[in-house]
């Protein structure tokens, strides 16, 4: 037993140091970006040192950096050691896995639990969606870490699900290519590139600063369409199997067109005082277009074995 626990200690070692290591880095970048180097770790570990309350004029300080990334290099670690002590369990017993699911997702409600516990004032200076990607960053790199150190592990829990996620991956960062490519255009011609992404960044994610306002739009532009890649391929996935859930497809293609229209009349109402609505229009067609062309080049038999399917029920 000697063996098998000194594994586990050290996966779950090399687990929490990567995902903490991703952590520090994507925040470094961020604070960079920003103007404000170190702010994140300094401002946390003031509050968890010296118990701050408002971070307006807070100093950046070496001592509560320091002390900040040992306790969260301490903590990470913790819940590395955790999850690879669940993912070596779900080798024998595979229902486990489910288990491994639920953590990191507690992880994530757990992180941005203990930032809102901290106040508004201090929610609004980390930004909420910043920490939300860093973390979502941190646990792609450990589950892939911890996947790579089982490699049966995969294809006994979900078959074939692997597949269908790089599919629906692939075909999320192919629309948001395309989409950014059809804005890069038209604010080339009209002799202002990177408008479009400048304003929905700064009328959605509050970030004023263009090179800011730009880079963290089109970070959660790309996470927001590999989200809805990965759901269209699932639904291409089931429709081999039962063509009905073309249908399903059918609306979420639609409902992706309406539901970005009502995210930026709600959210960013004035950034259709500057970009025009076909162009909206157009350039989401462009990428649902796209998506399609690369799920149904995937699944050439796919509109045969609808036809077929519908024919029979006539």
């Amino acid at each position: 037993m000697v063996g098998p626990r000194r594994s586990v200690l050290r996966e779950g070692i090399v687990t929490g140091l990567i995902g903490a290591t991703v952590v520090a880095v994507w925040f470094l970048v961020f604070d960079f970006v920003r103007g404000k180097p170190l702010f994140t770790p300094a401002l946390l570990g003031t509050a968890l040192f010296y118990g701050l309350n408002d971070p307006l004029g807070l100093q950046v300080t070496l001592g509560p950096v320091i002390g900040y990334t040992i306790i969260h290099g301490l903590a990470f670690v913790a819940f590395g050691v955790i999850a690879a002590s669940v993912m070596s369990v779900s080798e024998r017993e595979p229902a486990v896995f489910v288990a491994f699911v639920i953590l990191f997702a507690c992880f994530e409600v757990f992180i941005l639990g203990v930032v809102g516990a901290l106040g508004q004032s201090m929610l609004g200076a980390l930004v909420w969606w910043a920490i939300l990607i860093g973390n979502l960053l941190a646990s792609a790199a450990m589950i892939w870490y911890l996947v790579r150190e089982h490699p049966g592990l995969p294809s006994t829990l979900v078959g074939s699900a692997g597949t269908v996620l790089r599919e629906g991956v692939i075909a999320g960062l192919i629309g948001a290519v395309v989409v950014a490519l059809w804005f890069l255009v038209l604010d080339w011609i009209q002799g202002d590139p990177l408008r479009t992404p400048e304003l929905l960044g700064s009328a959605l994610l509050q970030q004023p600063p263009r090179l800011p306002a730009v880079l963290h739009y089109s970070v959660v532009h790309g996470f927001a369409f590999v989200l809805f890649g990965v759901v269209g391929a699932v639904l291409i996935a089931a429709a081999e199997r039962q063509p009905v859930f073309i249908f399903p497809l059918v609306i979420l293609f639609t409902a992706f067109e309406v539901g970005f229209f009502g995210a930026v009349i709600i959210l960013a109402k004035s950034v259709l005082d500057e970009v025009a609505g076909w162009e909206i229009f157009t350039g989401n067609l462009l990428a649902a277009t796209a998506m399609l062309a690369y799920y149904f080049k995937g699944h050439r038999h796919l509109a045969h074995r609808m036809q077929d399917a519908f024919s029979d029920e006539d």
